[in-house]
């Protein structure tokens, strides 16, 4: 049997169980199936049709193929290759094609520039948030990397738990092992978040200070500084 694969991308080249594969005459979601009848905005369309080639499911985690329970509202995991005409990931359109189904979905996007085939990791999840504010959905996306590089691990006692671990490795790049993956994920994102606002927040007030005449016009941006490498410390040295 043939097995779906999106460039050299596959399930199998993923790490995926070979009870997660999808056969090739199954796994082609064409494109006009997200936009001809469901109304879209034109700028979503056209990055539909102009920004992604393929999209092709490569692989279906459930509780059957990972030998786990699925005790929640999760009941399967698409992992869906989406090949790119762009080095751009369109992530309004991964957004808009995720919504469509209950599933979680895995987005493995390719890019293939000049020969060399890379991928980034991208999952649609709520974005952490504070207590009393409305929650958002969000697409994240994860930092390219060769394709031969790019494999998942499954860890998690249910499907939740593979879930939340997926996410923390498209989401964080993580390479850690077992409970560590998926425990306090929000808060892992939070952390993070708040590690690249404080560094440009850094570049920024650096710029300032050096530009500033004024003695007490320096004195102040200079406190702002201390104040934002003060808490960049404190959170770098939690990660």
């Amino acid at each position: 049997m043939a097995v779906a694969s999106c460039a050299s991308i596959s399930a199998s080249s993923l790490g995926l169980p070979q009870q997660a594969e999808v056969p090739e005459s199954k796994a082609s979601l064409p494109k006009q199936m997200f936009y001809a009848k469901t109304p879209v905005s034109s700028g979503l369309k056209q990055r539909l049709v102009n920004d992604i080639k393929e999209i092709t499911v490569l692989g279906v985690l459930n509780a059957s193929n990972t030998g786990t329970p699925s005790e929640g509202r999760l009941k399967e995991i698409l992992i869906i290759g989406v090949l790119l005409n762009t080095r751009t990931v369109p992530v309004d359109a991964l957004e808009h094609i995720a919504k469509l189904r209950p599933s979680g979905i895995l987005f493995v996007c390719v890019s293939i520039h000049e020969g060399v085939e890379e991928c980034a990791l991208a999952v649609r999840r709520a974005r952490p948030g504070r207590a009393g504010h409305v929650q958002q959905n969000t697409v994240f996306v994860g930092e390219w990397k060769a394709a031969s590089d790019t494999r998942l691990t499954l860890h998690g006692d249910t499907i939740e738990q593979i879930w939340e671990s997926l996410n923390a490795q498209a989401i964080l790049g993580s390479s850690e092992s077992e409970k560590s993956q998926y425990q306090n994920l929000d808060q892992r994102i939070a952390r993070r978040e708040s590690i690249a606002e404080l560094r440009a927040l850094d570049a920024k007030l650096t710029k300032d200070h050096a530009r500033a005449k004024n003695p007490t016009q320096r004195n102040e941006i200079y406190a702002k500084l201390h104040k934002a490498r003060t808490q960049l410390a404190a959170l770098e040295a939690e990660e």
